[in-house]
């Protein structure tokens, strides 16, 4: 079930609040978003919500051995059985065939395969509880005794499968004690139909636009500049409307979640532009695995190994797929580069050029991350600069749903633009203002709603991450 769907919006959206608001207490409220969230994760997966909750189940254990015993070897040997069973999850469901195929190729020969599909979500469900377990373990957070708050913690439904990934400690307080208010329920109605409006306006038409380009065999050189600048603007809105989405319904049931994206296409570096796209992922990777190695402080050579083995495993985050590999050590030299090559160079260049740079680096990470194999980046990266530049017009004009969605190409461009912080700075206050941004927010729904009527396409990247 996805939040851009029928299904979600006309009917589990609605009767999880009435439910919700029905009734009395926290503890109540948690156990009715507890179910419900599980209802939600096994309706695309009956079968590994069992996973799940053996997953919270073990974890629950995991956290009360690591309250109870005060000894190191035990604690750590605890520690070492959540890294384990947590990680030898992911690389099993998510890795293992992926790894039985290199072996298979080294090997000569082919190895059987797993016959089983990627459990929805895991990647992100299993970083949360990792955290948990991390932060008992270091002691920075206390033990939740309650098997319900984690659990309800755990399987939230509103960030279960796309994010952001919420640190235990960010919702602690509020799984034991919170007020859902008007102003809140209204801020998250407004942020959630914004958030609907990225996925199935802009993002769904960029990606009409895109999917059929990098299908293409032999492209000119304009048409694939198009699909490599859709496709960035398409996983931006893609992603980034889920993450308002959630962001918007926790405000529904009194939690307030962080921000996962800060207009990442107006970044001035690399370094930059990480601090602004799916924070809540790039932080979890720097506090639990760049520091954990040493980060910094180590001498330059074993920083540079740092970032290699930081983003090579973000890369593998994202999918087991060379591809991915190969996109995060991309951006693991282009850090390593900006932090010793060039970071007095970029000081002096104009920000607007340094933005320019930036975001031609970030469309040629997209082509990467876009396309599985190697000879098929390579083709597509010579199209981009080697193809002659004619010949966009004539394809155009022979495929007529990409034309028509070339309409969605300029809001697009503008959406990625800080154009409405800008607006709420210098209107906030007035009088005015709630009721022109809240009839926005209801011409934006209505508006999703009726292009959902209308079409069947409507995907998501991230669903399976």
């Amino acid at each position: 079930m996805v939040f851009s769907s029928f299904t979600f919006l006309l009917c589990f959206l609605p009767l999880t609040l009435v439910c919700y608001y029905l009734a009395r207490g926290v503890r109540a409220r948690n156990a009715v978003l507890c179910l419900f969230s599980l209802v939600f994760y096994a309706w695309g997966e009956p079968v590994y919500v069992l996973l799940m909750l053996a997953s919270i189940g073990l974890n629950y254990l995991f956290g009360l051995l690591l309250g109870k015993w005060e000894t190191p070897g035990r604690r750590k040997a605890v520690m070492i059985a959540a890294l384990v069973f947590n990680l030898g999850a992911i690389a099993l469901f998510k890795y293992g065939n992926f790894i039985l195929e290199n072996l298979g190729l080294l090997l000569g020969s082919a190895l059987p395969r797993f016959n089983f599909s990627l459990p929805l979500g895991i990647s992100f469900y299993t970083f949360q509880i990792l955290s948990y377990v991390l932060d008992v373990y270091n002691r920075k957070t206390p033990v939740q005794k309650s098997l319900l708050r984690l659990a309800t913690y755990i399987v939230l439904f509103p960030q279960l499968v796309a994010g952001p990934i919420v640190r235990y400690d960010q919702v602690q307080a509020e799984l034991q004690e919170r007020r859902e208010t008007l102003a809140d329920f209204v801020a998250g109605a407004q942020r959630f139909a914004l958030g609907l409006g990225k996925k199935v306006i802009l993002a769904n038409a960029m990606g009409a636009i895109a999917d059929p380009i990098f299908d293409a065999a032999v492209l000119p050189a304009g048409t694939a500049w198009l699909a490599a600048v859709a496709y960035a603007l398409q996983i931006y809105f893609d992603f980034s409307g889920y993450s308002d989405m959630a962001i918007g319904m926790g405000r529904f049931f009194g939690f307030h979640f962080s921000e996962n994206f800060r207009y990442p296409y107006m970044a001035e570096s690399i370094t930059d532009f990480w601090r602004r796209w799916h924070i809540s992922l790039s932080t979890w990777f720097r506090d639990y695995v760049y520091f954990p190695l040493g980060g910094s402080r180590r001498g330059t050579a074993r920083n540079i190994l740092n970032l290699l083995v930081v983003w090579m495993l973000t890369g593998l985050w994202h999918g087991a797929s060379w591809n991915f590999v190969l996109w995060g050590v991309y951006y693991g030299i282009l850090l390593m580069l900006e932090k010793y090559v060039l970071d007095g160079v970029l000081k002096k260049v104009p920000g607007i050029l340094r933005r320019m740079i930036t975001l031609l680096l970030v469309l040629l990470g997209w082509v990467i991350f876009r396309l599985e194999s190697v000879p098929a980046i390579l083709s597509f990266m010579g199209s981009l600069f080697t193809a002659p530049f004619a010949g966009l017009g004539a394809y155009l004009s022979g495929q007529a749903g990409v034309l028509e969605n070339t309409f969605w190409l300029l809001p697009a461009v503008v959406g990625c633009l800080p154009w409405a912080e800008w607006i709420r700075g210098r209107a906030e206050g007035k009088r005015w203002y709630p009721f022109v941004s809240g009839a926005f927010a209801v011409i934006v729904y209505y508006l999703s709603v009726g292009l959902l009527m209308g079409s069947t396409y409507n995907p998501f990247i991230y669903f399976r991450f």
